[in-house]
């Protein structure tokens, strides 16, 4: 039974103003401000726990500003990747919000809560049908953890769509009390080109308070002011990216969404809902025929 509390956090997020208050955010967090950018860092750190001692940059003073600290690089070696042949690597680190089978077009977001693939991938019916029955892994990324995304396979980048859409949070409360989170929220749909189980796709979802979203191939794809879905094409570019390379980042905390094609893939046994997962762990295999 959800609590008053509770209740308020989640509806006073439908009047706030989230894209004012992320884009305002989202400044304060990109600008230089030397001992205040120090001060916010500190405070940062003491407040969520965050573990520094993986940083690559232990001083804290070397980060020019909020969101260098924010997307810090980890220590080489500081996430190993599984390197079995036809294993599938975690791609970020934070907790498995949900995982298992699409049912046809319908992907579980929390008990009780359903939403459709088509409108996650921005209304493209040959891209939800070609998914259709698949599977689905969702990790939530909380404000500790460490915020660049890796590619779960090897892939070859066919197109990214950059989809419009409001900026709930994505927290385990928002996700369990807001219809359709994940395809209402901004995000960023990249989908690639397996040799072994065909297209699979990366969907990086925006946030409250999240200012932007990057990729290593297109850069910053700052909150979109329209409502069309912009769609890169990258067929002819012939951009490959290894399973465990680094496919983009958060600035400022959110969710990935990993889509594999029907009978492709399985997961690993001990992978659940509510499972803490880093990046480069072993997060299933693909079948083989």
């Amino acid at each position: 039974m959800q609590n008053i509390s509770d209740e308020i956090k989640v509806k006073s997020q439908y009047i706030m103003p989230k894209r004012l208050l992320s884009q305002a955010i989202g400044k304060l967090a990109s600008a230089e401000m030397g001992k205040a950018t120090e001060f916010m860092i500190k405070n940062f750190i003491k407040y969520y726990d965050v573990d520094m001692k993986e940083s690559k940059i232990q001083d804290i003073s070397k980060f020019k500003t909020f969101n260098d600290f924010f997307t810090r690089e980890l220590k080489k070696g500081a996430r190993p990747i599984v390197a079995e042949e036809k294993t599938i690597s975690e791609p970020a680190d934070g907790m498995i919000s949900e995982l298992g089978e699409i049912y046809k077009d319908a992907v579980l977001q929390a008990k009780g809560h359903y939403y459709s693939l088509e409108a996650l991938l921005g209304g493209d019916e040959k891209e939800a049908k070609y998914f259709e029955n698949g599977s689905f892994v969702t990790t939530y990324l909380s404000p500790k953890n460490y915020h660049r995304v890796h590619m779960p396979l090897k892939g070859k980048l066919e197109k990214m769509l950059f989809i419009p859409g409001e900026l709930f949070s994505v927290n385990p409360l928002t996700a369990r009390n807001v219809d359709n989170l994940f395809a209402r929220n901004e995000r960023a749909v990249c989908f690639f080109e397996n040799e072994e189980i065909g297209r699979f796709a990366v969907v990086m979802v925006g946030a409250t308070i999240v200012s932007s979203v990057s990729t290593v191939f297109a850069g910053l794809l700052s909150p979109s002011k329209g409502k069309e879905v912009t769609v890169y094409n990258y067929s002819e570019d012939n951009i490959v990216l290894e399973k465990g390379s680094e496919l983009g980042r958060f600035l400022l905390g959110s969710t990935t969404i990993c889509i594999f094609p029907k009978g492709k893939i399985s997961f690993s046994k001990d992978i659940k809902a509510g499972k803490a997962v880093k990046v480069g762990e072993k997060l299933g295999e693909i079948k083989t025929k």
